[in-house]
């Protein structure tokens, strides 16, 4: 599809969503401008480098390989030519504060015997869960997320109405499906720790997202060189090649329609493009940058809606190795229901949390200086938390010595170089309501097209991308998000 060439478009938001639009539109020929409100591209996807240690901020996981593939083949380009990949294993290590431990790996006999020696007949059960998942995988890519059906209309379609009978048995809980093919908590909680990556519980959270078994254990889990940000330097890159022009630390302080075009406001200066994509926290766009009457949604709509959790943050820079840590860890408690309560039922500071260690390290030597790692700790929190330097401080102590006790890993002694993130930063950096790490959960109401539209209906030619809107949360859905949102506006011109 080809826009006529004198069409302009300001993407609001230089996150993933936002960099896959704006390629998206370039390519047909639409004028397109980023405004990114800090000091780099990416989003959530940040950097932070100190003294000689380099953090990815947020997304560490490279999952869903096809996305990423089918991407860059729309611009004739593979990832290849972009940044380099390598498969991680094992995917990951999980500690339980029982003292047990395994590693996750994409050797399925190997899962197989693992699952085999905690339940017996629960082998064979993987077995039937991640044949499952891989149906219903790549039923819901083709029907569902590639597709945008963001619409009611959209869902009447013969393709959809064959593969509703899927959607329908799969309404339940993911806590529900689990239980119907292993009895063993354990086993259970690795079946649905992917669910953290969209920004739920297994109580709360859809059985029709058990298609992240099939991207957990088939796809694979990679690493980039030089981790998420190579990827983001990777899109960037191909939007410049294809004309689309960049302008960092320009935060849009208003959007509004007049005269058949847009005023976009910075502090510095102000954008009168045809059409406008906003990739910023999409509650933000609505209740802070639009007029009243140009909104959408209302007060108490944002008000009701669940957040994924927010997170507390560690970046550490660590004298000598974290053996025996892996790139990817968890650490959990051998009942977690008390830690999703305190994120979506009784908002609090968890109590005995199960949160994730990342050491890029472990993969790249050029993310600490020689003879240091580099790792990050994150544990998932209640958006909206109060965190002041006294609670973070507490908890700093809590959780390294929870690391300690279930690892074996001391590190309060080791650490030179160290930044914190939680709550507050998420609202500050990224405008993120409630201080959410992610954006909206993936609720069963708020799951396809009980998710905001990528399409105002309250203004002509203004459209949203990213986690809040569909196919949702992560960044492989964030890219297949920019693309929907670019079809729209195309769309619209013809």
């Amino acid at each position: 599809m080809t826009a006529e060439t004198n069409t302009s478009a300001a993407i609001v938001g230089g996150g993933f969503g936002g960099l896959s639009a704006a390629c998206y539109l370039a390519e047909a020929g639409v004028d397109v401008r980023v405004l990114e409100k800090n000091e780099q591209l990416g989003g959530r996807a940040s950097r932070l480098e100190r003294d000689g240690f380099q953090f990815n901020m947020g997304p560490s996981w490279y999952l869903m390989p096809d996305v990423f593939e089918r991407f860059f083949a729309a611009f004739d380009r593979q990832p290849g030519e972009y940044y380099g990949l390598e498969r991680l294993d094992p995917h990951y290590r999980i500690f339980f504060k029982d003292g047990d431990q395994l590693d996750v790996r994409g050797d399925q006999e190997y899962m197989r015997e693992v699952f085999e020696s905690y339940e017996t007949g629960a082998g064979e059960a993987f077995d039937e869960y991640l044949e499952t998942s891989q149906n219903h995988y790549e039923t819901a890519m083709e029907k569902f997320v590639y597709v945008d059906r963001s619409r009611l209309r959209d869902w009447v379609d013969p393709d959809v109405m064959r593969a509703a009978p899927i959607g329908l048995r799969l309404i339940g809980s993911m806590q529900d499906h689990v239980e119907k093919y292993v009895d063993h908590p354990k086993l259970q909680q690795i079946l649905q720790y992917s669910l953290v990556f969209l920004g739920g519980a297994p109580q709360n959270t859809p059985a029709l997202y058990n298609i992240m078994s099939h991207v957990d254990f088939n796809l694979g889990v990679y690493y980039p060189d030089d981790g998420l940000g190579s990827v983001v330097d990777g899109v960037v890159e191909l939007g410049r090649e294809l004309g689309v022009t960049y302008d960092t630390d320009a935060e849009v302080t208003g959007i509004t329609r007049t005269k058949g075009e847009f005023i976009v406001e910075t502090e510095d200066r102000e954008y009168r493009p045809d059409r406008v994509v906003a990739n910023a926290d999409y509650a933000h766009v609505e209740q802070e940058l639009l007029p009243e009457h140009e909104r959408q949604y209302d007060d108490d709509y944002w008000d009701s809606r669940t957040y994924a959790p927010s997170a507390f943050l560690l970046y550490l820079g660590v004298e000598g190795d974290v053996d025996p840590l892996a790139h990817h860890t968890l650490v959990l408690p051998e009942d977690w229901d008390p830690h999703f309560e305190q994120i979506f039922s009784e908002p609090n500071w968890p109590d005995n949390p199960a949160y994730y260690l990342c050491v890029p390290s472990k993969t790249d030597d050029t993310v600490a200086p020689e003879g240091h790692s580099n790792l990050f700790v994150l544990v998932p929190l209640a958006p909206g938390l109060e965190d002041t330097e006294a609670l973070r401080e507490r908890y700093r102590e809590q959780i390294l010595a929870d690391i300690a006790d279930n690892t074996g890993v001391d590190l309060r002694d080791r650490i030179v170089v160290e930044e914190q993130f939680s709550v507050s930063d998420f609202g500050q950096r990224y405008n993120a309501t409630e201080g959410t790490a992610l954006g909206l959960a993936h609720t069963l109401r708020q799951t396809a097209l009980l998710r905001p539209s990528n399409r105002s209906s309250a203004v002509d030619g203004l459209y949203f991308t990213g986690g809040f809107t569909t196919p949702g949360i992560g960044v492989p859905m964030c890219l297949i998000s920019g693309e929907h949102s670019a079809e729209a506006l195309l769309g619209d011109l013809e």
